[in-house]
């Protein structure tokens, strides 16, 4: 089958200047050994791409459609659709003093980068140094060239997951693929990057993040979501500090309270046990009335001894005594009666005979 706008492929190409015939660009690392383009940092092979969605060239990107998959073709860019036509107003003029005075000495073919006032960093190559003035270019160095491709389609990936894979490959190649959570829907996508935070800087994840969103919108999924979030990533260490510490007083006050209302019960038993006992042990332990006798006798000697003693505990003593004595008194003026009683029924039948 034909390649399509939004197919998701990898793509092999070497990009070579038409006029000059140099090699500025290519995925195989011999053919870029050879040019003299090799970087250590580079990462060569296959490039996953998706079709139409700018990862490529202009010219390159609209010409892929319609190939098909194992076959190699040559592809020509035209100037405006590959580094854009030259602009004279990107060339620039500064006295040597301005390179001087930071340490600078031009010569033709150098590259340089300045900024501008508005913060912008422009890429350039000086042109002439003559008179006091260097000349400088702000062009991209292939700009109004013609370029040739050599291309070839290696593979085109159908798998939902396999899809969102190739492109974490483009965005973000040093993140462990196989160790992200990925779940795909009809319309929605989640990314789970809780695995891996540990082995990628933050930046990177937060860049990645945001150019793997726009890819995958271009795909056609509506709703895509990703774990941690940008937002969470970029929050300030303090304010995660402080959160975690919110969460932790939350879970330790619980526990605390109960055991705190749970210490105030188990104080509050003996409590009420010691008040009810002494009242269980009065009634227990409440002496005999001999006892008593004994010893209402021995406070009366006690009473005879110390002078100082109120009217009020006297009065209450002798009060318990006449009591007592009374009770006794009655006791035998029943006894009496009693026995007198028997003794008259005794009797009655000697006078009757």
């Amino acid at each position: 089958m034909a390649i399509q706008k939004g197919d998701v492929i990898r793509l092999h190409y070497t990009g070579k200047v038409k006029e000059t015939g140099e090699i500025f660009d290519t995925t195989y690392e011999d053919v870029a050994k050879e040019a003299g383009i090799y970087s250590e940092k580079g990462i060569y092979g296959p490039v996953p791409i998706a079709v139409g969605a700018g990862h490529v060239l202009k010219g390159l990107d609209e010409q892929l459609e319609g190939l098909e998959v194992g076959k190699k073709y040559e592809i020509i860019v035209p100037p405006e659709k590959g580094f854009g036509k030259r602009d004279p107003k990107l060339i620039k003029t500064f006295t040597l003093g301005q390179f001087r005075r930071q340490g600078i000495y031009p010569f033709p073919g150098m590259p340089i980068e300045i900024e501008t006032e508005g913060g912008r960093k422009l890429k350039g190559r000086v042109l002439t140094v003559s008179g006091g003035r260097v000349r400088v270019d702000f062009n991209h160095p292939y700009a109004g060239k013609h370029l040739v491709y050599e291309v070839e389609v290696v593979e085109k990936i159908d798998d939902p997951i396999e899809k969102v894979k190739a492109l974490m490959e483009l965005r973000m190649p040093s993140v462990d693929r196989e160790k992200v959570i990925i779940e795909v829907g009809e319309k929605d996508v989640t990314v789970d990057f809780t695995p891996v935070l540990s082995e990628v800087d933050k930046n990177t994840l937060v860049l990645g993040e945001i150019l793997l969103e726009s890819d995958l919108k271009f795909l056609g999924y509506e709703e895509i979501t990703f774990k941690p979030s940008v937002d969470e990533l970029l929050k300030p260490p303090e304010e995660e500090e402080s959160k975690e510490v919110v969460e932790l007083e939350e879970t330790v006050s619980e526990p605390l309270v109960e055991k705190a209302e749970e210490t105030e019960e188990k104080v509050e038993t003996p409590a009420e046990e010691t008040e009810e006992k002494p009242a269980e042990e009065e009634q227990k332990e409440e002496p005999a009335e001999e006892t008593k006798e004994e010893d209402k006798a021995t406070e009366e000697k006690a009473e005879e001894k110390p002078k100082n003693i109120t009217k009020k505990g006297t009065k209450k003593t002798t009060k318990g005594r006449k009591t007592r004595r009374t009770t006794t008194k009655k006791t035998s003026s029943k006894k009496k009666t009693k026995a007198a009683e028997e003794k008259a029924e005794e009797e009655k039948p000697k006078d009757s005979e």
